[in-house]
């Protein structure tokens, strides 16, 4: 499944995961934990009583950038780790976006410098509001609530494999009002139209998939 290209009004906002390096790593010889290994039911940076948890966004939270316009297409891509910046709206957006075209968003300030250099409209929907007139962020609310709930069904994912669950959700998404016979015969057709030489070992020692 491809990035995919959007137009009109085009609802933006990001959502953050934990990254996670989860897997069993005791048969690797070339996996590096780059941090200290967190304990289960702690929710911050470090696993000690003793050390601080850090908060707010981190590096050490995934940025994926989520966008939907008024014909419901999608795009889930993993652009950074921690707060994003103007250059990965453009990294994901150059060439993706359709002229004319609106963005709503919520107030986060990299909105504005992309918006001012890529020459796109901006509609900034302001915190403790739900719309400005005709242009609101509530399909893309309700986009990550029922992502945030699906993959909380799965008790975290390693984060190199992220990438794929973002596309595996936005397919469930292009057919959700489809019966389960189609959803099959979908998937499939669409998994035997591309071919990929990739090995098992390959696939599990490869690195997160940012755009």
């Amino acid at each position: 499944m491809c990035i995919g290209n959007v137009g009109g009004v085009i609802e933006v906002d990001e959502a953050f995961f934990r990254e996670s390096f989860q897997g069993n790593h005791k048969k690797s010889t070339t996996f590096i934990i780059p941090r200290e290994p967190h304990k289960r039911g702690v929710k911050g940076s470090r696993s000690s009583k003793d050390e601080k948890r850090k908060r707010g966004i981190s590096k050490e939270q995934v940025c994926v950038l989520c966008a939907i316009d008024r014909v419901g297409i999608i795009m889930t891509e993993l652009i950074c780790k921690g707060r994003m910046k103007h250059t990965d709206l453009e990294r994901l957006f150059t060439g993706r976006i359709e002229d004319e075209s609106i963005l709503c968003t919520d107030s986060h300030k990299s909105y504005i410098r992309f918006a001012q250099n890529s020459g796109v409209e901006l509609q900034q929907i302001k915190r403790g509001k739900h719309k400005e007139g005709i242009y609101h962020i509530q399909h893309i609310n309700a986009f990550h609530s029922k992502l945030k709930e699906w993959m909380y069904s799965f008790h975290s994912v390693a984060t190199k494999y992220l990438a794929n669950y973002m596309y595996w959700f936005k397919w469930l998404q292009f057919f959700n009002t489809e019966k389960d016979t189609e959803k099959t015969k979908h998937l499939l057709v669409q998994s035997h139209t591309s071919h990929s030489d990739t090995k098992l070992k390959d696939f599990k020692i490869r690195e997160a998939i940012y755009i």
